[in-house]
């Protein structure tokens, strides 16, 4: 009976005992918590303000499908997330902060993950072409020349973790595995389209015509067309710049156009720097996208990490846009432009390439005239 008694007893002091350290585990979290949104320091810690954040823990729950979990609320899971994407932190060093198993942080990684994916057609949507982008048509310099464009195109190269054999097929310009990342945006700075996959070594030019034939499409509406640089084939809805001719505003700085295709040029650089200015925001946001530390997670998962990464993005650019870390990003921009040319497309002779010269060729005519 004594043994029985001693064995009850030294089970609920372990009880007791186990209590009293989950209850400090969880005010520890619920500290770290309310210092993440109470302080400051919050937009450090995950790249927002405390509003920007509350109102996107709201948005993954009534859209993303994102719930409370038995042991962690969506806040905790959505900060988790937020810290790593903006900081490339490893889970090893969630679970440390957060009392959390390196399963756990993992867990809750995959879930906000994929919460932010469902939110893709809210916040990426191609534009239907009815209206003029106010960024053209309340500055005269853009209006009415460009009237008919949607925005600007580019690509960008971001790290990826792949098998050794299949590194050459991801080893491009870089010496390391990339994927080379499609994406069009508007000229306020929020993505419009993004295409992920490509292998680093392929061009942006093959890039390009897959996105525009395959079965969910790169949609450009009739008469209108997307600014891109000379890596492109100049197409109806492809406009590039003329070759052969300064192009880059930094070469622009001391010595003004002196012809009508260095003017159509010139302005072409000034609308087009806008999906530079929405790359160089996006990676400065989320470290995850750098390709200084090769990344932990494969390519299936690195794929979705930056799509949410765009969302992301484009939520900030209206909720907690951070002008000054833009203002950076554009004075980065005209410092470098000019000093590394990037790969040209080889000319193509066809019907498409002769009709997208005659709409450049008028833009640059009714330009001219007015200049």
């Amino acid at each position: 009976m004594n043994s029985e008694m001693s064995t009850l007893l030294w089970e609920s002091v372990a009880t007791h005992v186990i209590n009293l350290y989950l209850d400090q585990i969880e005010k520890v979290r619920n500290e770290l918590m309310k210092h993440i949104i109470g302080s400051e320091r919050c937009y450090d810690i995950i790249r927002m303000g405390p509003k920007a954040f509350l109102n996107l823990c709201t948005l993954l729950r009534d859209h993303g499908g994102l719930t409370h979990t038995r042991g962690a609320s969506i806040e905790e899971q959505v900060a988790k997330f937020l810290h790593i994407v903006g900081h490339n932190v490893r889970n090893r060093v969630m679970s440390f902060f957060f009392r959390r198993s390196g399963e756990t942080v993992s867990r809750h990684f995959h879930r906000v993950l994929d919460a932010l994916i469902e939110l893709e057609d809210k916040f990426l949507k191609q534009p239907d072409g009815t209206q003029v982008p106010p960024e053209i048509l309340n500055n005269n310099r853009f209006y009415p020349y460009f009237k008919d464009c949607i925005g600007a195109i580019d690509c960008t190269h971001v790290r990826v973790k792949v098998p050794i054999e299949l590194a050459p097929r991801y080893r491009g310009r870089k010496y390391y595995p990339t994927q080379n990342v499609l994406a069009a945006c508007s000229f306020d700075l929020k993505f419009t389209y993004v295409l992920v996959g490509w292998e680093g070594a392929a061009s942006d030019s093959r890039i390009v015509k897959s996105a525009l034939t395959r079965r969910y499409p790169l949609k450009v509406p009739q008469g209108k067309y997307y600014l891109a640089d000379a890596g492109f084939p100049l197409k109806p809805c492809l406009i590039t710049p003329y070759r052969g001719e300064r192009y880059h505003l930094q070469e622009y700085s001391r010595n003004p156009p002196r012809n009508p295709r260095e003017l159509f040029n010139n302005r072409h650089s000034s609308l087009r720097m806008s999906i530079e200015c929405a790359f160089g925001v996006l990676k400065k946001r989320f470290p995850i996208l750098q390709t200084s530390t090769e990344p932990t997670y494969g390519i299936k998962t690195q794929n979705k990490i930056i799509i949410a990464c765009c969302i992301l993005h484009n939520y900030l650019m209206s909720e907690d846009p951070n002008q000054n870390l833009i203002d950076e990003v554009r004075h980065e921009l005209t410092i470098e432009s000019g000093l590394q040319e990037g790969h040209q497309a080889q000319r193509e002779n066809n019907d498409d390439t002769a009709r997208a010269e005659l709409v450049r060729d008028n833009v640059v005519g009714s330009m001219w005239i007015t200049y």
